[in-house]
């Protein structure tokens, strides 16, 4: 699969020094709704070398564009993965069932990923201590896997990271979300494979403002890892 250089612009540019994820050689985006109908073809000849697309929050719940990003990113030639945002006020088993129930079991697909963060916009308050927190998302990441055949990336902020996922889930890939630090200073001691570095970022092929994300590796590292997820 051809590899696009990063071409985005960037409305909130950061200065990440010599660590700059413009060092690295794959970058990507993740989508939901709020992007609009996005021009893939376009966008992927910007740089959009992966799509992490939203597909459900909770137990009941779908992103409208889900279904047409799917396609279109499948069409677009783009490598893709859907991610689910965890509710707090329901239980792990029936938002995995509804997960299960809207995502296609497709080859070549990324891995599935489980956004957990807290749900502070939503009318979900509730704040569960650090052990049922890991509990819940064992279960619901468990189910995926088993329907799967991949483990699940976990997608964090650095907040919910710090009061719940310290030295948790070891043997999982993590992508972090480290918009004006590097993720080695912001979760430190945490190896992770995939960096949202922008949420300010501006392309062509979309309105408005996307976020930006890069693979943790060498264009060939990339592609042995997409290969090991494919068969």
């Amino acid at each position: 699969m051809q590899i696009y250089s990063r071409r985005f612009r960037d409305a909130k540019p950061i200065n990440f020094g010599p660590a700059s994820p413009r060092k690295l050689a794959v970058h990507g985006v993740d989508v939901s709704r709020w992007q609009g109908d996005v021009d893939w073809v376009n966008l992927r000849s910007q740089g959009a070398n992966f799509a992490y697309i939203k597909a459900t929050d909770g137990g009941d719940h779908m992103d409208p564009m889900f279904r047409t990003n799917w396609r279109k990113t499948r069409e677009a030639g783009l490598k893709r993965g859907a991610y689910h945002f965890f509710y707090w006020c329901r239980t792990a088993g029936e938002q995995a069932d509804w997960f299960i129930r809207n995502v296609p079991r497709e080859p070549g697909a990324l891995p599935p990923a489980i956004d957990v963060e807290w749900n502070g916009e939503s009318s979900c308050k509730r704040r569960p201590s650090r052990k049922v927190v890991l509990e819940k998302m064992q279960v619901f990441m468990d189910k995926l896997e088993k329907h799967y055949g991949q483990r699940p990336i976990i997608y964090t902020a650095p907040d919910f990271y710090r009061d719940n996922l310290k030295e948790a889930f070891p043997d999982y890939h993590f992508w972090l979300r480290a918009v004006a630090e590097h993720p080695s200073k912001v979760y430190p001691g945490r190896r992770w494979l995939f960096w949202q570095y922008s949420g300010s970022g501006l392309s062509h092929g979309v309105d408005g403002r996307i976020d930006l994300n890069v693979f943790h590796g060498s264009e060939d590292e990339w592609h042995n890892w997409v290969t090991a997820r494919s068969n």
